[in-house]
């Protein structure tokens, strides 16, 4: 119950202080990072969390799959195929150029082996939603630039996990790896695609029936719903839970804008409580004892990473597109370690590989020094953009009032709804 206890705390000293960090260089997630940290063992020793402890693992898979699941809402098939480009770019060119940046740092810095050194790389490649959010999720940022920061985090998880895999598998001592191939890592990115499309085509075709439907009030939990199954599934059948949660948020978004923005409310709460849970827990993990552990040449890879190999690979991918200056230095800048890393740098430490161990304190000082300069920076980077000159996708941006704009507003018309009435989140 300490745990529960710090975590109320926490919480309640977060939503206090949330006006403050909104205006402010102030992070309610440091907040969290740094209250795991103090009552860790590595200071006033309230509780006792170790990187093998099954919570580090559920609560960073949790709050992963959360984030990907309501991310998934914000992008528009009809936005994406006009503006395919750009993501594409960051995908095909920026992420392979971070992977290959961060494994020449590692094995030159740190002297790993080169299986090894590309292996961290792997885990570090992937740029992470949750923190990406932090500017994603504000209208003062282009549309456009929102899309391809949403796009590029929201998949860039899944197409690194392969790459993780087999590196452990070349990596680990005999008589320790599994037997990875590529067969069963495609099935498993293919099965999770397939559940995250299936799952919400089968509970929109289900409330077509005459006898079916949402009442408005209960209309947000049937997204709920799908994502509860959907992460169950996956992880009962070995699919991708990752892909699967990006791809059912998307498909919502496209079947039932209604119950997608009766959802945004509730789904943004539920990812920010699981975000912050991880980070409490993950916070306990950043003993005194752990950054002891890395060499100088460590911290020299862990800062490099993030303010060198992501913004360089970035730019690079984006040379000669239309996007202006401030905008591509923007998407360079906002490449942030999180929870995806942590999940594959756990399956790094509990693979019993040669310096395994090494690996993942490289992984975990790097994921922390990100934590504290994205989330800290979002705010004044968010205001170098005029809102009065928003350079968006068509009929975005531009709804009044009180409506948010969101990506995912475009697209079919099809609703899950209720058959006794509507409902519709303003």
């Amino acid at each position: 119950m300490v745990l529960v206890i710090v975590f109320g705390v926490a919480l309640l000293v977060a939503v206090l202080l949330s006006g403050l960090a909104a205006r402010s260089v102030l992070s309610t997630s440091l907040l969290f990072l740094a209250g795991g940290a103090l009552v860790s063992d590595g200071f006033l020793g309230l509780i006792h969390i170790t990187p093998d402890s099954d919570i580090v693992r559920v609560t960073a898979d949790l709050a992963l799959f959360a984030v990907l699941f309501t991310d998934g809402m914000h992008v528009s098939f009809p936005a994406l195929r006009r503006a395919w480009r750009n993501p594409a770019r960051a995908l095909g060119l920026g992420m392979p150029l971070a992977f290959l940046g961060v494994a020449l740092l590692t094995h030159f810095f740190v002297g790993l082996d080169w299986t090894t050194s590309f292996l961290v790389g792997a885990v570090l490649a992937p740029t992470d939603p949750v923190f990406a959010s932090a500017i994603v999720g504000r209208k003062e940022v282009p549309a456009r630039l929102r899309q391809l920061l949403n796009i590029e985090s929201g998949v860039n998880d899944g197409l690194a996990l392969p790459f993780v895999l087999v590196l452990i598998a070349a990596a680990a001592p005999p008589g320790h790896a599994e037997d990875v191939g590529f067969g069963p890592i495609a099935g498993e990115l293919l099965l999770g695609l397939l559940f995250g499309v299936a799952l919400p085509l089968l509970v929109h075709w289900l409330v077509k029936f005459r006898l079916l439907g949402a009442e408005p009030n209960l209309q947000p939990l049937l997204p709920l719903a799908v994502g509860v199954v959907l992460y169950a599934a996956c992880h009962l059948t070995h699919a991708n839970p990752y892909l699967a949660a990006f791809s059912a948020g998307a498909v919502i978004a496209a079947l039932a804008p209604e119950a997608k923005d009766a959802f945004e409310p509730l789904g943004g709460a539920l990812a920010e409580l699981a975000k912050f849970a991880a980070l409490l827990v993950f916070g306990a993990l950043l003993t005194p004892h752990l950054f002891g552990e890395l060499s100088v040449g460590g911290y020299a890879v862990a800062v490099l990473s993030i303010a060198l190999i992501r913004p360089a690979s970035l730019l690079l991918s984006l040379a000669g597109t239309d996007f202006n200056r401030k905008e591509k230095l923007t998407a360079a800048w906002f490449g942030p370690k999180g929870f995806a890393s942590v999940v594959y740098g756990l399956l790094v430490l509990q693979a019993g590989i040669p310096r395994g161990e090494e690996a993942f304190t490289l992984i975990a000082v790097t994921i922390a020094f990100s934590i504290i300069a994205h989330s800290s920076t979002d705010v004044p980077i968010a205001r170098i953009f005029d809102v009065e000159e928003l350079i968006g996708l068509p009929d975005d941006d531009k709804k009044p009032q009180r409506q948010p704009s969101s990506p995912g507003g475009e697209g079919n018309n099809t609703k899950i709804n209720s058959h006794h009435g509507q409902s519709r989140a303003d």
